[in-house]
């Protein structure tokens, strides 16, 4: 597969990142987040542009967080990072966390 790009001014109405993630082989249940994920930014710019054709601006933070998906095993491994101590955490003891999020993460794929 050859990628070709053309450099224009301006933005785009289309992109083609999650057909490209695809084909690069990424999992399935991330290339569905990213499909709901789309739907929904979508959905966020559509409201966006309405408020400021009313002459409102909108000055929402649009940076999507890992830690603001739906999703139970999420939610688990951001109570986990929140808990740790990370001014007394070794080196090792991160490494075996990192692990056991992992773990987690791969139990759920």
């Amino acid at each position: 597969i050859i990628f070709l790009r053309k450099l224009m001014k301006g933005g785009s109405n289309h992109s083609f990142g999650i057909h490209v993630a695809k084909l690069a082989g990424m999992p399935v249940v991330v290339l569905e987040r990213a499909k709901q994920m789309l739907v929904e930014l979508e959905k966020s710019h559509q409201t966006e542009r309405r408020k400021e054709t009313a002459g409102q601006v909108a000055k929402e933070n649009l940076q999507l967080s890992f830690f603001q998906l739906d999703d139970p095993t999420l939610a688990q491994i951001r109570e986990q990072i929140l808990d740790l101590d990370i001014d007394r955490l070794t080196p090792v003891e991160a490494l075996l966390k990192l692990s056991e999020i992992r773990r987690i993460l791969g139990a759920k794929a």
